[in-house]
């Protein structure tokens, strides 16, 4: 199958390193963040990653959904909060997702039905699905 799109990152010394992509246009610090042991910083995590990761896919989508249904409205907005959780399996860790979604100018169950044609379109969601307990509130 031929990809759309493909992008390649790339990370040297894990949580405390750096990500950059070989044409040098993203490069950011990495960090280990203070509540797992790290120093304060300005330096990103893995965590802040994906979730602007997913919730710029996720808006996207819902944007999409909503232009196919010729549904007029004003903005949208999703908040994604990533959490590491322990996971009892393995002992290891285990991600959880918040999407907060806010659609401006429809009532909620017109934003109900597109958000959730939103989860079923969006490659995160996708990807996700029985893997990541996600949790979507619409404000």
């Amino acid at each position: 199958m031929k990809a759309l799109y493909e992008t390649t990152i790339i990370n040297t010394g894990g949580r405390d390193g750096y990500v950059y992509s070989p044409d040098n246009i993203f490069n950011l610090d990495v960090a280990k963040p203070a509540a797992l042991g790290g120093d304060v910083t300005t330096a990103t995590n893995p965590e802040q990653l994906f979730a602007a990761g997913y919730s710029a896919c996720f808006n996207s989508a819902l944007e999409l959904q909503l232009e196919k249904g010729k549904v007029d409205f004003l903005s949208s907005e999703v908040i994604a909060t990533v959490s590491l959780y322990p996971d009892k399996e393995d002992k290891g860790v285990k991600l959880g997702v918040k999407l907060e979604v806010t659609i401006e100018g429809v009532d909620h169950s017109v934003a109900e039905e597109y958000v959730n044609k939103a989860h079923h379109y969006c490659p995160y969601s996708k990807a996700l699905n029985g893997n990541v307990d996600v949790e979507i509130v619409i404000n």
